[in-house]
């Protein structure tokens, strides 16, 4: 019989980490056309190495449930490829037209905050399976929002009047 190996991660040289996780559901039989379509698109992304992503991991949820995990050196990071492309391009045209599937994520910083957004998922997931689910607009439209960051954030690929009207 041998000990357990017990190890951690030293995050010393990681202060600003930034760990995401989203997940893309399958809410009609169109959807999993979109979600078979946006894996080649995701994994070219990720081969490209955006400057300030650690490490991408894929993740099962259930048979209509996919995700991925996502450590970033720091928000800023993050936020500046979320406004590039081709992320841009593919947020612009899910927000347009879902193709039968539901997307959500989750962002947890390290030095403290988080958030959620969650858009067609009609099976309370995540933070929104305890906490109550509000309208994404308003103060509560971009991730730096509602995590109550200072700052200006960059401009949303669709602006609340693009998505919403007045």
């Amino acid at each position: 019989m041998s000990k357990a190996r017990r190890e951690t991660a030293d995050l010393t040289a990681y202060p600003d980490l930034v760990v995401v996780y989203l997940g893309m559901r399958v809410n009609t039989l169109a959807g999993i056309r979109t979600v078979f379509g946006f894996g080649p698109k995701i994994s070219h992304a990720v081969d490209q190495r955006p400057d300030g992503l650690l490490l991408h991991e894929n993740v099962f949820y259930s048979l209509r449930h996919v995700g991925m995990r996502e450590y970033w050196r720091d928000f800023a990071s993050l936020e500046k490829w979320t406004r590039s492309e081709p992320h841009r391009i593919w947020w612009q045209e899910f927000l347009r037209n879902t193709g039968g599937t539901g997307f959500w994520h989750e962002t947890y910083l390290r030095q403290g905050g988080f958030e959620s957004v969650y858009i067609d998922i009609p099976v309370p997931t995540g933070m929104g399976g305890f906490a109550p689910r509000v309208p994404a607009r308003g103060s509560m439209f971009s991730s730096r929002r509602r995590m109550g960051m200072a700052g200006e954030a960059p401009p949303a690929p669709l602006s609340e009047t693009d998505l919403y009207g007045r």
